[in-house]
């Protein structure tokens, strides 16, 4: 253990003798304060690092409440013909195929040799604004520390993730992943340490260059080498009736419970491509787009708890019903699943894998009935300008441009449903 905030914290919480250690315990910070109390001791070591600490968490409390127009907004930095039309996802050609790829003929390739470590990975001295102090000189190494420690989340581990590390489209409709492994983490302490400086630099200001040091320094966000690219996957699900009517479900997202994309709409199943289990195979089951999004059906649709990655034990698909019912529909053509490419998140330049899962109606009920109300990360969107939408929204041209103009909605959510509505003639009639 090296991590001198974490040997602070064991320390106090020990009571170890100050003679024993071989540093020195800072002061203990006091519970927040107002900025009046703060007045009342100017100077004084406590209060630095008092007034950083709110500072840091006043503007990512300013994230988490505007990400949506924030991220419209660090959109304008990036050429338009990188983006995913009237949304703030970037997907340049390299990552976008001809059309949408079904699942299955994605196919994932594990890199063999171990990937270069990131040129950049939140540490950096262009990162230093978004890192505020837990000492009078000492500020956190990493944004996830500051996170844990100043505002963090109902959910909020460091877990295992598939890192990417290649992308290649076929013309022929088909395609390859590669990836390796790095952390949640990693993602984290760039991606929103990355949208914290965008928030920080724009409260009364236009978006601009010259006040993003950490950004300039991932001038290229679609570099698989200059930072550890783990993506999520963000799935939109089309509900389709014998009569060819298509209702999708949307999600919000608790920023109470969530480290990223708080206070947003999303598409339901979206999570982050990650193993299920600590097992030492990085290529066994959980190596698989499907497998990922069958996990997150279930997490999000019916309330089960999370498959965290805390098992020894791999998870045995094929024994589990509710991937043998998916695996039969899919087989049956009942339901079909497509990948529209990868891209990333303006304001965060997180990376996400969107798609659209499309599954006739009545396997659906069969399958998950009525979804449930709240799960672990926020709640399913029930009811919609006055209407009851507990069976999903309809799939109308309206309704699609309502939410991803008008109404606060998480990039790859949005992306999703403008490529499904663009791609709507084959996708619910193939």
């Amino acid at each position: 253990m090296t991590d001198l905030v974490s040997l602070i914290h064991f320390a106090r919480v020990l009571h170890v003798p100050a003679e024993q250690l071989w540093f020195s315990l800072p002061e203990k910070a006091p519970a927040p304060r107002t900025s009046s109390s703060l007045m009342a001791e100017p100077g004084t070591p406590v209060s630095e690092v008092v007034a950083s600490q709110q500072s840091w968490r006043s503007t990512r409390q300013y994230l988490n409440a505007n990400r949506a127009q924030l991220s419209q907004a660090a959109s304008a930095l990036y050429p338009n013909e990188i983006h995913v039309p009237g949304t703030a996802l970037l997907m340049p050609p390299a990552w976008t195929p001809p059309a949408p790829v079904p699942l299955h003929r994605v196919l994932l390739k594990w890199a063999d040799a171990a990937p270069k470590l990131p040129l950049v990975d939140g540490r950096e001295v262009e990162a230093r604004e978004t890192l505020p102090l837990y000492s009078p000189s000492r500020s956190f190494e990493r944004y996830t520390q500051a996170v844990r420690y100043i505002d963090s989340p109902a959910l909020f581990e460091n877990r295992p993730s598939y890192r990417l590390t290649d992308i290649k489209w076929n013309q022929d409709g088909g395609g390859e992943l590669s990836f390796n492994l790095a952390t949640y983490f990693d993602k984290l302490d760039v991606c929103e340490a990355v949208g914290h400086e965008f928030a920080s630099a724009t409260q009364g200001n236009a978006a601009s260059w010259a006040r993003l040091p950490l950004r300039r320094l991932l001038n290229d966000p679609f570099d698989l080498e200059l930072r550890a690219v783990t993506p999520a996957i963000t799935t939109l699900l089309l509900r389709v009736r014998a009569s060819g009517e298509a209702r999708f479900l949307l999600h919000w997202r608790d920023p109470r419970k969530v480290a990223t994309a708080g206070g947003l709409y999303d598409t339901i199943p979206a999570g982050e491509f990650q193993p299920s289990t600590i097992s030492g195979d990085p290529t066994g089951n959980d190596f698989s787009l499907w497998h990922n999004i069958v996990r997150e059906l279930n997490e999000e649709l019916l309330g089960a708890p999370e498959y965290d990655g805390s098992d020894s034990r791999p998870l045995n698909y094929d024994r589990w019903p509710l991937y043998r019912s998916l695996e039969r529909a899919r087989r049956a053509q009942q339901l079909r699943v497509y990948c529209f490419g990868v891209g990333c998140d303006a304001l965060t330049l997180a990376a996400t894998i969107p798609s659209v899962l499309v599954i006739n109606d009545d396997v659906f009920e069969e399958l998950f009935g009525e979804v449930v109300r709240t799960n672990a990360e926020g709640v399913t969107v029930t009811e919609w300008n006055g209407q009851d939408t507990s069976a999903g929204i309809p799939f109308i041209e309206r309704n699609v441009s309502q939410f991803i103009r008008n109404e606060p909605m998480a990039p790859p959510g949005a992306a999703c449903l403008a490529l499904a509505w663009k791609h709507r003639d084959m996708l619910l009639n193939s």
